[in-house]
C-alpha cells in the first residue's frame, strides 16, 4: 500500500496535468482501499463549508479514507480560516484529503488553504504550464533527462509538430528516448523524420495544392484537415518544409538538370515525384521564394502578430501565395 500523507493540495494553471493526477490519485485510493473509501465533491457542491462538513462527518468504511475535493481556486481566504483550517489542524490518522484547484488569472486557491494544508502535514504541489516561448527550452532539458542531446531546432521542431501540451511533448520525447537509444542526438531532420510521419501524410496533399498555385484545392484542403483537429502551426511547418523542397528542384531544373535525375533523389513514389516535379515546373524560384515568406508571416502573425484568427490568417495566405 502507498505511504499517504493526511492532505494535498495540487494548484496550478497546467490544468491537463492537474486532471492526471487526479484521475492518478483516484485510481490509487481505490486499489488500495476499494471504492467505498472514496469521496468525491465537484462541481457547484465543491465549497469549502461542504469539504469541512464531509470531513468531519462520521464514516463506516474500513480502512484508509480518501476524500478528493475539486474548485478550490473559487474559495475565499474567509471560508477556509472558519470551515476547513481548524480541522486540518485535527486530522484522523486514517483519512487523507485532496483539494484540487485549476487556477485561471485571478481564481487561484487562498494561501490560507496553502498553509494549513502544510501544517497538517501534507503536501502542496503546484502544476504550471510552462509558456510557449520558453517551450523549446523546456523541451530540451526533458530531453536531456531522457538520455537525448536535442538541439535547439530540434526542440522547436518537436514542439511545432506536436503543439504546446506539455503531456503529449512529454509522451514523444519518451519515445524518441525508447526509439533511439540513450546518447542519441537529433536535429530537426531527425524530429521531423520520427515524429512528423502522419502529419507529414496529412498535409502533402495541401502542400502540393500550394506549389501547384491551386488556391481552391488548397483552401478545400486545409479546411478539411482543420475540421479533423490538425493545427495551425503544424499544417503551417510541413507546407513550408514541402515548399522549400520545391524551391531546391525549382533552382535545379532552371540550371538544367533533367526531371528524371530528380525523380529518384525525392523521397517519394516515382508517380508522385512526377507530379510534384511537373507542378514545380510550372513556377519558379521566385514565386516560391515569396510563397515561404508568406507563410514566414503567417507563423509570426498566428502567435499573437495580429488580431485576426489563425484559420482567417491562414485562408488569406493561402490565397496571397496562389496570386
Amino acid at each position: 500500500m502507498a505511504n499517504f500523507k493526511p492532505a494535498y493540495l495540487i494548484h496550478g494553471d497546467d490544468h491537463g496535468r492537474i486532471g492526471e493526477r487526479r484521475a492518478r490519485l483516484r485510481t490509487m485510493a481505490e486499489r488500495d482501499g476499494g471504492a467505498g473509501c472514496l469521496e468525491l465533491l465537484e462541481g457547484a457542491d465543491a465549497t469549502a463549508a461542504a469539504a469541512a462538513a464531509l470531513l468531519g462527518a462520521l464514516t463506516l468504511a474500513i480502512g484508509r479514507r480518501f476524500i478528493i475535493v475539486d474548485g478550490a481556486e473559487r474559495w475565499k481566504e474567509e471560508e477556509v480560516a472558519s470551515h476547513l483550517a481548524p480541522l486540518l489542524e485535527s486530522m484522523p490518522d486514517d483519512t487523507t484529503i485532496a483539494f484540487f484547484a485549476r487556477e485561471e488569472g485571478r481564481a487561484k486557491a487562498p494561501a490560507g488553504l496553502h498553509r494549513a494544508v502544510v501544517q497538517a502535514g501534507g503536501d502542496v504541489a503546484a502544476e504550471m504550464a510552462v509558456k510557449e516561448w520558453d517551450l523549446p527550452a523546456w523541451v530540451r532539458s526533458q530531453a536531456t533527462a531522457a538520455g537525448l542531446a536535442l538541439d535547439q531546432q530540434g526542440a522547436r521542431t518537436l514542439v511545432a509538430i506536436v503543439g504546446s501540451r506539455q503531456a503529449r511533448l512529454a509522451r514523444e520525447i519518451e519515445k524518441l528516448a525508447l526509439e533511439c537509444g540513450p546518447g542519441s542526438r537529433l536535429d530537426a531532420d531527425g524530429v521531423a523524420e520520427r515524429v512528423g510521419r502522419s502529419a507529414e501524410r496529412k498535409a502533402w496533399t495541401l502542400a502540393d495544392a500550394v506549389v501547384a498555385r491551386d488556391t481552391a484545392a488548397a483552401t478545400r484542403i486545409y479546411l478539411a484537415l482543420r475540421a479533423q483537429g490538425e493545427r495551425v502551426e503544424s499544417l503551417t511547418y510541413w507546407v513550408t518544409r514541402r515548399l522549400r523542397e520545391a524551391l531546391g528542384v525549382a533552382a535545379r531544373l532552371e540550371a538544367g538538370t533533367p526531371p528524371s535525375a530528380l525523380r529518384g533523389e525525392l523521397r517519394m513514389p516515382p508517380k508522385a515525384a512526377t507530379a510534384f516535379i511537373a507542378d514545380v515546373a510550372r513556377t519558379d524560384v521566385g514565386s516560391l521564394r515569396r510563397a515561404i515568406a508568406v507563410l514566414a508571416d503567417l507563423e509570426l502573425d498566428s502567435r499573437g502578430g495580429s488580431t485576426l484568427d489563425a484559420d482567417t490568417l491562414a485562408v488569406r495566405a493561402l490565397g496571397a501565395i496562389a496570386a
